[in-house]
């Protein structure tokens, strides 16, 4: 009844929403959606509800209860992103997509002349760049000539794993798709030698 057997590890970050349940509940307008299509969040704002770490599917919204960065000796506290505020006790965090990185690449082509276009590979996602398989793609699904939208037409996603018969090297899929959320993350299934 059950063929495929066997735990998975999954990194699951912030889908990144198209519907998030997290940003209706915020009762500051912390977690907001932005032009970009990111599901953000303005930390200073935050007040520490935890009603969007509760409306999470995905459960991945964390809530700080020590300030983790201020008893660091010195020299460990220059290990600190400059790019990003370290956010006190009492606020919800959360995978942003690396918005300082994509800010900055959007500024560098506005600084460029073409203030539409973000070239393709112009910046990395730190899980991106951290990933020694290069498992993790990111960018443009809009740009035809993306890495990205090139393995979404090699793979596409599956709709309702169940009942969609597809062929097998369309293999991707969205997790709790069918809470209908549209989580902008897609995941390929693993290829498996199941003659061995």
């Amino acid at each position: 009844e059950y063929p495929e057997r066997g735990a998975h590890y999954i990194p699951m970050l912030c889908q990144q929403c198209n519907h998030a349940p997290c940003e209706p509940v915020c009762p500051v307008a912390a977690t907001y959606h932005s032009p970009d299509g990111l599901n953000t969040q303005v930390y200073n704002r935050c007040v520490g509800s935890r009603y969007c770490g509760v409306n999470c599917p995905y459960k991945v919204r964390y809530f700080n209860f020590f300030d983790f960065w201020k008893d660091l000796p010195s020299p460990l506290e220059m290990q600190l992103n400059p790019d990003l505020s370290a956010r006190s006790k009492g606020v919800m965090e959360k995978c942003t997509f690396c918005i300082q990185r994509i800010r900055a690449a959007k500024d560098k082509a506005e600084d460029e002349g073409h203030p539409d276009h973000v070239e393709d590979g112009s910046f990395q996602t730190a899980c991106q760049q951290t990933c020694p398989t290069d498992a993790i793609v990111f960018g443009n699904l809009k740009d035809p000539n993306s890495k990205v939208r090139k393995i979404w037409e090699e793979h596409q996603v599956k709709l309702n794993r169940h009942e969609q018969d597809k062929p097998e090297e369309m293999r991707g899929y969205r997790v709790f798709e069918e809470l209908n959320v549209e989580p902008c993350i897609v995941y390929l299934d693993r290829v498996r030698d199941t003659e061995v």
